[in-house]
């Protein structure tokens, strides 16, 4: 089942607006509609003021109307296994649960599965999250 998200994402890199860091990213997430929603980073001229791939992907899955995501799948061009950065992190917790698994994947597929808890251990939480 992982594997359409690694197909998924790492087609999603391919549309990565990433002239100033030269780092693509893509990401893809099944939400509890059992849609699979894609993002990809998308720099601007005001560098870091960009987005990164996992919220760009956060971003149509909401859109679109789903709440949860249920799995999602990383992937970067430059950097094999690269997991989600402080703030995806952040964002990413708020739409999963402590059991969500991620996937960071290489060229070829999904190397390493974590779970949402492995990948943001002690994360801020309040009665409403």
């Amino acid at each position: 089942m992982s594997h359409d998200l690694f197909e998924a994402a790492r087609g999603a890199m391919a549309f990565a607006h990433a002239p100033y860091s030269k780092f693509p990213v893509g990401a893809a997430i099944r939400a509890e509609d059992g849609k699979v929603y894609t993002g990809a980073n998308i720099e601007n001229l005001s560098f870091p003021q960009g987005w990164c791939a996992e919220p760009t992907a956060i971003s149509a899955m909401i859109m679109a109307g789903a709440k949860k995501i249920v799995e999602m799948a990383v992937i970067a061009e430059k950097l094999p296994l690269c997991p989600p950065c402080g703030g995806c992190r952040q964002k990413i917790s708020e739409f999963a649960s402590k059991d969500t698994k991620i996937y960071l994947c290489d060229e070829v597929g999904v190397k390493k599965t974590m779970t949402m808890e492995e990948l943001l251990p002690f994360s801020f939480e309040t009665e409403l999250g």
